[in-house]
């Protein structure tokens, strides 16, 4: 089955009614469509995620790479997207040796109030190595400043419904952008259409702040600069600091802070 004959529609009319001043007025208002999606690998579940139903193949694949699951897009293998009453699961194939390593992580992330070690266990694998990145690649000010203006430009979700996340890579030909309710899957399905097209060298622009999580991430991708319209947190500067990312927040047109690695902005 297509796709397009399993996703809803990304947006749909919710009715409501708008207090001003005293007044009431009923009206129709787009409103953005979450659903829990499930993925599954080699018929096991893994994960469920609350999610936009857009782009699910990117999806798929970019939280399959971004989260370690495979190391490139020759070990996946997006079989169908099957749709129930409760939500979409995404059903995906890897080799049984990364399959291996995938049951041996969840063994490990679960815990057991009787055992002192399975609480550091668990920390250890929710702060997995990042990788080194060693990219000699220079951005300009104005270039980040483009990326951020071309970033809101490309957000149609956003614009009917208010509220959606976007992350976009920016390199010389354009920009590529994904949207989804949840800032995590925009970069999940961002690093996934990445992954796909090739488009080269280029930056990251989030919608959010810049989390662990994000930076995270950014890193297993190998995008080696970062740019948020938020705040960072400090664990995020950690870690772009020791991975080599050259971290910036607050980027708003022309204004800036660069946290990490700043040498790479001219």
């Amino acid at each position: 089955m297509s796709l397009s004959a399993v996703i809803p529609p990304p947006l749909h009319m919710q009715k409501a009614i708008r207090l001003d001043h005293g007044r009431r007025k009923e009206f129709d208002d787009r409103v953005i469509e979450e659903l829990p999606i499930a993925m599954l690998y080699n018929g096991v579940s893994h994960a469920v995620m609350m999610a936009t139903p857009t782009d699910l193949d990117d999806f798929a694949l970019g939280f399959s790479l971004s989260e370690g699951i495979v190391e490139s897009i020759e070990q996946f293998s997006f079989i169908e997207a099957v749709k129930s009453d409760l939500g979409i699961s995404l059903e995906m194939t890897i080799p049984q040796s990364r399959f291996d390593l995938l049951s041996q992580r969840q063994r490990h992330s679960v815990g057991n109030s009787a055992c002192g070690l399975c609480g550091v266990e668990s920390l250890q694998a929710a702060l997995r190595p990042a990788p080194s990145l060693d990219s000699e690649s220079l951005v300009s000010a104005d270039h980040i400043a483009r990326g951020i203006q071309a970033l809101g430009e490309n957000q149609p979700l956003n614009r009917e419904s208010g509220g959606v996340h976007a992350a976009g890579f920016v390199y010389a030909g354009g920009i590529l952008v994904r949207e989804d309710v949840g800032r995590h899957n925009a970069l999940d399905k961002l690093v996934g259409a990445r992954a796909r097209q090739k488009p080269g060298g280029g930056f990251l622009v989030l919608s959010s702040r810049a989390s662990y999580e994000l930076v995270h991430k950014a890193a297993t991708a190998g995008i080696a600069v970062v740019v948020a319209i938020s705040a960072p947190t400090s664990m995020a500067i950690q870690l772009a600091q020791s991975c080599g990312i050259t971290l910036i927040c607050f980027a708003r047109g022309d204004q800036m802070s660069v946290y990490t690695h700043a040498e790479r902005i001219i």
